[in-house]
């Protein structure tokens, strides 16, 4: 029987020490831990990683937890949040809460209630949360063939024939996820961006590009190049996958050549 995976946890708390305990009482009852000091360097690890939930404090040198919120959701990063702060006036509590945090712990706190927390947030979690990567993908999703590797949703990575295994960015595994359930038909980029982004995301065709070359230089470097990607120009692009092994790989029947003569 499989153990159950570890929630990852990130702790986003400037103060290094608090952190740390956290970290140490978090991991003491089977949880993962993840420590940022900063908001960018959390929103960067977040844009390419899954994480069960964030504790987030209010004030941090480049960003106040507020704002780092929001960003978060227009980045269509969603994941609970518990605000963890020295400020407990009931209008922070309230712009925080109306900002989508899932609960607010105020400073001093014991490991204790800090643990009861978020279990029961996590469990609520897990009853109301789809657990989307992307858009169009989520954790709990099968894991699938692409090019000769096998892409895990649950651990966002693809395993190639030779054994190794590459971690995968939110994007990129949208992408895959979009390729791989819609081969063979002209997929247009506003689709694309729509689907792996949402309706509302300002995302530029050139971004997009930079995304798919990402791709093809992944799997190039694992000996798997991607030639039946076929950009659409003016378009999108046309995902034809690779014949699997013990496939019938003979010629369509309207393909183009010449009839022998009689």
């Amino acid at each position: 029987m499989s153990a159950t995976p570890k929630p990852l946890i990130l702790i986003c708390e400037d103060e290094p020490e608090l952190a740390s305990i956290i970290s140490h009482q978090l991991e003491s009852v089977g949880m993962q831990t993840q420590i940022y000091h900063r908001c960018a360097h959390a929103l960067r690890f977040l844009k390419r990683n899954f994480a069960n939930l964030l504790l987030l404090d209010i004030t941090l040198p480049d960003q106040d937890g507020f704002s780092f919120l929001d960003e978060l959701k227009r980045n269509e990063i969603n994941l609970p949040v518990i605000f963890l702060t020295g400020n407990d006036t009931e209008v922070s509590k309230v712009k925080g809460l109306e900002l989508g945090a899932d609960d607010y712990v105020t400073k001093p706190f014991s490991a204790a209630e800090l643990i009861a927390r978020i279990n029961a947030v996590l469990r609520r979690a897990e009853g109301s949360r789809d657990f989307n990567v992307t858009k169009n993908a989520r954790i709990t999703d099968n894991p699938f063939p692409f090019e000769g590797a096998m892409v895990d949703p649950k651990t966002m990575t693809a395993t190639f024939p030779d054994g190794s295994t590459e971690k995968i960015g939110r994007k990129e595994f949208g992408i895959i996820a979009y390729l791989a359930n819609n081969a063979g038909v002209i997929i247009t980029r506003k689709n694309l961006i729509h689907s792996v982004w949402g309706l509302h995301a300002d995302v530029r065709s050139r971004s997009l590009d930079q995304y798919i070359v990402k791709i093809r230089d992944l799997f190039a470097r694992k000996g798997r190049p991607i030639t039946n990607l076929r950009t659409v120009h003016g378009i999108g692009y046309e995902f034809s996958p690779s014949p699997q092994p013990g496939e019938d790989t003979a010629a369509p029947a309207d393909a183009d050549h010449t009839a022998p003569t009689a």
